[in-house]
Parts: C-alpha cells; structure tokens; sequence
C-alpha cells in the first residue's frame, strides 16, 4: 500500500459501514466542541446532549456506541466532565448495570418456556386489539413490580421467537434447522409481503409493550428507581405510594388503553398491521410440532423453567436481592438444571445486553457532563419561582422535558431534594411537597415515552439486535410513540393539576392515606 493511500484507508475504516456524510458530521462534532466550550461551556454541554441524541437517532446507520462513545471521550479529555464524576455515575447506576448483564442473559435461559406461552397467547385471540391489549396490560402490569428493562427484554425475546419461526419456515427449512434470520435472499417473492407485515405487527407489540410499562412503572414505589428515591424521600410506604398516586396512575392507565384502541382501528402512525394468515398457521404448525415432538427431556426443560419463572417473579417481587444478583441466580439454576454446561453456549447469552450496557455507561458520561456544567440549573430555578397549583404544572412539564433527554433517576433525584430542602427552609409546605413528589414521578415516568432515550425500556428496544429485523428506527420510534404523548402528557397534566388535589383530599378524609408528622422526615443528601 502507498503510504498516500493510507490516510484514505484508515477514513474508510472509520465507523465502518456508515454513510459518508454521517462520518463527516461526526468528525465535525469533535472538531467544533472544543472551539465552543473555549467560549461557553454552557452551549458547548447543551451541543454534546444534543449531539448524543442524534447518533442515538443514527442507530441504524451506526451503533451509537461508537459516535457516541467517542464525544464522550473527547467531554472527559476537554474536562466537561470527570472520570471521578462518572465513576460516581457508574457506582450509583450499578444495580442497572448488573440488571443488564444477568438479568437479560437470564431471559435467554427461559426463552423455550416463554416462546410456547406467548404464542398460546397470540393464537387465542384473533384480534389484533386484543392482542395488544393483552401484551400492553401484562406488560404494565410485570412493570408495576418488576423491572421495565427486565419485562422488555422478554417481550424482545418472545418476539425474535415469533420472527425467527416464521423467518425460518418460509425460507423452506424446518423449525429445528439451523438458519440465519438477518438474511431476505433465500425467501420467496410470494412470502416476502407478509414478511414486511410481519415485521409490522411485530413493530406494533414492540411499542405496545414499551409503552405498557412506563403505564406500569408510574403506578408503584418499586416501579422505576425515581420512584423508589420519591417514595423513601417523603416515608411512603408501598400501599401509601401506590394510592397517592393513583389519582394520576389510573385515569393515564385507561387513557393508555384508549389510545391503543384507537391507533389500530384507524391504523395511525405505523400502527394497524395484522398478523398475516400465513403467519398465525406456522405458527400453529409450530405449536402442534412443540406438542408431538415433546420428549421427556423437553418437559422437564419446560417444568424448570416454569418453576424458575415463578421463583424469579417471587424474588423480584419481594426484593430479595438486587435484580443483577437474582439473574445471576436464574442463570445457574436454568442451566444447571436443563443440561447447559458449554462455556460458549453461555456466553452467548450475553451477547444481546453487553453492548447496551456498554453504551449506557457512555450515557453516564453525558450525565456527568449535565451535573458538571449545570445544564438543568436554569430550568430548576425557573420552576422554583412558581407557587401552588401552577407549580405542579410547570414542574410536571419541566420534569417531562428533560427526562426526554435525560436520565430519569437523575432528573427525579434532583428536584426531590430540591424541593425537599426548599420545604426544610419553609419555603414550601407539607402538603404542597407532597402534591411535588407525585408530579415529580408522573413527569419523570410519563412524558417521556415521546424519545428512546426518554426510557431505559425504550432505548435497549432501539439497540437491541430485533430493531433492524423489523426496521424499528430512531425517528419511528418517535412517531409511533407520540400519539402516546399526547395522551399520557395531557391526561397525566391535568390529573396531577385538577384531580390530584381533590383526591386526595377525599382519601384523607376516608382515612386512606394519613398526613405524616413532619419531624420524622429527614433531609436527603444531595445527587
């Protein structure tokens, strides 16, 4: 090779596969950064989130771990943040990332049991409403008390089942033969239209069942970890914490519901796609092959993992332990007990979370980038100036805004000990912090189903390997969820600043909830 040529080499190994264009304007992202935080940190921070989101939006060009990666090694290289600071970041998320690590592997191990109940499940109900009202409520329903990543990741599972049957059968193999699912050449031209509807539906239950655990998740203290942090901020309980919330959980859960409904009776944003005839009869063939060719062994497998499930439910439920450490757990057990004992057959059920994993701890840089240089201390001060019934307003709003950019742990972490030390000061009431703390957890939980990077659930969804099988982009991500902002934003608005006041007031008066002596509340320290 001419040494002339090199520079062109090493360019075209830049990013691999990516378009041009898009490797052009990475380049001129970690050319301008520099030149702009020499003159306003402020803007040059705001630029890098920005930034993020679009290699996040990118997803399917490029995995945003890599452009992504490399901003956030040019923020800690300029001082924009820290490695002690994300370090910290790391340390406070590291429940999460064990979640990641063994939980989804551990999904992997229970994936034979939950293929054949998923789809006894979708072959029982011929509508397509009922279908995805069945996998929206179940999945807000597991979300209530499990963790959302934990549910999407067996909604992943289920559904890359689904795909690959069919992806299979009508390549001309059978459902034991080995195949690669990623590769269109060997399909028909006749099965290739119900291919795409496929894809289709599939993309539909995918968003049904994200969205159904962000419906879920408001509803509980163990339902997202801001909720945990609110409800261990103000001394609620789990019954005390699901009833102050209800007032906004329940009307958004059925508002949740309604759209549902009407997104696939009028097909609206990429919503509407039937399963096709020639999909629901492999999949019965393959049912009716589960039950013929059903051996002793692979009752037993069944048996296991069925008794493992109900375990995993229980120990999650109870919070045994922290949810990593429970997937460690489910791992040995599933594979001691089903005659796993290859190393490579067990490292392979990483291979779906590690590199979301990896791309979260990159997310945490770009937290630390936000803490570092105040991005959000404008917009908390601005909503401090507000009083009463307006405040929860603006704070609802303010919170749903930048937890569509943001880390909802951090951004419910901050304005609960905000608000918290400003009542310690006598600046807010008892009762007005309380009606706080819950617009704080609607506004963290609700508005931000409108981005991938709004929700953990969402964002491993857009990474995970079944987003490009059935073209689950970014962008539509984004216009599939939105009719789902606008409801759960509207409804969760005007349930957290008209209903939830009267409510309230009608649960303390029937002796539901109880109004705490302040003296046993004690500050929390600081994010």
């Amino acid at each position: 090779m001419q040494p002339t040529s090199i520079p062109k080499a090493v360019y075209h190994n830049f990013l691999g596969s990516a378009p041009s264009w898009y490797k052009l304007l990475i380049i001129a992202f970690m050319f301008i950064n520099p030149i702009v935080f020499t003159q306003n940190p402020y803007i040059a921070g705001w630029m890098l989130v920005i930034e993020f989101i679009f290699t996040l939006a990118m997803a399917l060009k490029c995995y945003p771990l890599l452009p992504g990666g490399l901003l956030a090694i040019q923020a800690v290289a300029m001082g924009m943040t820290s490695p002690a600071q994300v370090t910290h970041e790391v340390q406070a998320n590291l429940d999460v990332i064990l979640l990641l690590v063994f939980m989804v592997a551990g999904i992997h191990f229970m994936k034979d049991l939950l293929l054949l109940v998923f789809t006894k499940l979708m072959l029982k109900f011929q509508s397509k409403v009922g279908i995805s009202i069945a996998f929206c409520l179940m999945s807000a329903f597991l979300s209530a008390f499990l963790d959302a990543l934990t549910v999407i990741a067996v909604v992943i599972s289920v559904s890359m089942g689904f795909y690959a049957i069919y992806h299979k059968v009508s390549s001309g193999k059978h459902f034991h033969d080995s195949h690669d699912h990623s590769n269109d050449q060997h399909l028909p031209d006749l099965t290739r239209q119900d291919l795409e509807t496929f894809r289709g539906f599939l993309r539909n239950i995918l968003m049904h069942s994200g969205v159904g655990t962000a419906l879920g998740g408001v509803c509980t203290m163990v339902g997202e970890p801001q909720n945990l942090i609110i409800a261990n901020a103000m001394s609620w309980q789990f019954a005390e914490f699901a009833l102050r919330v209800a007032p906004v959980s329940i009307p958004v859960l059925l508002a949740g519901v309604l759209t549902l409904v009407l997104v696939e009776k009028f097909k609206l944003c990429d919503f509407g796609y039937e399963l096709p005839t020639a999909v629901r009869e492999i999949l019965v063939q393959y049912q009716e092959d589960q039950k013929q060719n059903s051996t002793a062994v692979l009752k037993a497998k069944y048996i296991v993992q069925a008794i493992l499930a109900v375990l995993l439910i229980l120990c999650l439920s109870l919070h045994v332990a922290t949810v990593g450490l429970i997937g460690l757990m489910i791992i040995i057990l599933s594979t001691s007990l089903t005659g796993v004992n290859d190393e490579h057959a067990i490292g392979h059920s990483f291979k779906e979370a590690l590199p979301f994993t990896a791309l979260l701890v990159v997310f945490f840089v770009i937290v630390g980038v936000i803490i570092d240089q105040n991005l959000f201390k404008p917009i908390i001060e601005w909503v401090l100036t507000f009083h009463g019934i307006e405040q929860l307003g603006v704070l609802f709003a303010a919170n749903g805004l930048l937890s569509m950019v943001s880390d909802n742990v951090f951004v419910g972490t901050v304005y609960i000990n905000e608000f918290k030390n400003a009542w310690i000061q006598g600046n807010v009431t008892r009762d007005q912090l309380e009606f706080l703390a819950i617009a704080i957890n609607a506004g963290t939980n609700l508005p931000s189903v409108a981005t991938p990077n709004g929700q953990a659930a969402f964002l491993f969804l857009l990474t995970s390997s079944i987003a490009p099988l059935v073209r689950l982009s970014y962008m539509r991500m984004v216009v599939m969820a939105f009719p789902y902002t606008l409801t759960l934003a509207g409804v969760g608005l005007f349930c957290t600043v008209e209903l939830l006041p009267l409510a309230t007031d009608w649960m303390l008066q029937a002796g539901w909830i109880v109004n705490h002596d302040p003296a046993i509340i004690a500050p929390t320290p600081g994010h």
